[in-house]
C-alpha cells in the first residue's frame, strides 16, 4: 500500500507540534555521549517509566545501547545555545559537555545541573520503528528545581514559555 501521506507532509505537520526540548545524555564502558530530542514523554508512572526517540543511524545509537542507561534533561530558555550545541551545532562531546556545568545521577548519567528536571533512567527496551529507535525507560531517580520555564520548540524554532499562561479550573 502506497503512503497516504509523503514525508515532507508529515514533517511540516510535525513542525506545528509544541514540544519540550531536552538534552538526553549518557555515560559508561561504551563512553560518554549526548543530543538534543523533544521526542520525549511519560510512558506509566507505575512502574515510573518514560521513552526516548533516537535516530537509529545517529552515531551515538550504539553508545547509549551499550551504556544501557540515558538522563533526560529537561531545558529552560537559558538553555537555548545547549540545546544547539546537542543538537549537532559541534559534533566534539568535550565541547558539548564544557559549555555547561554537570553533575552525576546515582547511575553514573550526566545531568546538567540548573536543568528543570533530570530524570536518571535505565534502558528496558529498545524498539525500531522507520528510522528511530524508542528508548523505554525506567525511571530510577529524579532530581528537580522549583522554578523555570521550560524552553519549548515550535515551527523549526526555540520558544520561551512566559511564567504564567493561566490555569484551569479558575
Amino acid at each position: 500500500m502506497p503512503d497516504l501521506v509523503t514525508r515532507t507532509e508529515f514533517r511540516n505537520a510535525m513542525a506545528r507540534v509544541c514540544a519540550p526540548v531536552n538534552i538526553i545524555t549518557t555515560d559508561g564502558a561504551a563512553g560518554r555521549g549526548g543530543f538534543t530530542a523533544t521526542a520525549m514523554c511519560s510512558v506509566s508512572d507505575e512502574p515510573p517509566t518514560l521513552l526516548v526517540c533516537m535516530n537509529g543511524r545517529s552515531a551515538q545509537c550504539d553508545l547509549f545501547l551499550a551504556n544501557q542507561r540515558f538522563c533526560v534533561n529537561v531545558l529552560t530558555h537559558e538553555h537555548m545555545h545547549l540545546a544547539g550545541k546537542f543538537a549537532g551545532g559541534t559534533q566534539d562531546m568535550t565541547e558539548r559537555y564544557a559549555a555547561a556545568q554537570w553533575l552525576s545521577m546515582a547511575s553514573g548519567t550526566p545531568a546538567l545541573s540548573d536543568a528543570i528536571v533530570n530524570f536518571d533512567c535505565e534502558i528496558e527496551s529498545v524498539q525500531r520503528v522507520g528510522t528511530h529507535n524508542i528508548m523505554i525507560g525506567r525511571v530510577t531517580s529524579v532530581r528537580h528545581r522549583p522554578d523555570g520555564n521550560a524552553l519549548l520548540y515550535m515551527d523549526r524554532a526555540y520558544v520561551h514559555v512566559p511564567t504564567q499562561l493561566g490555569s484551569f479550573g479558575g
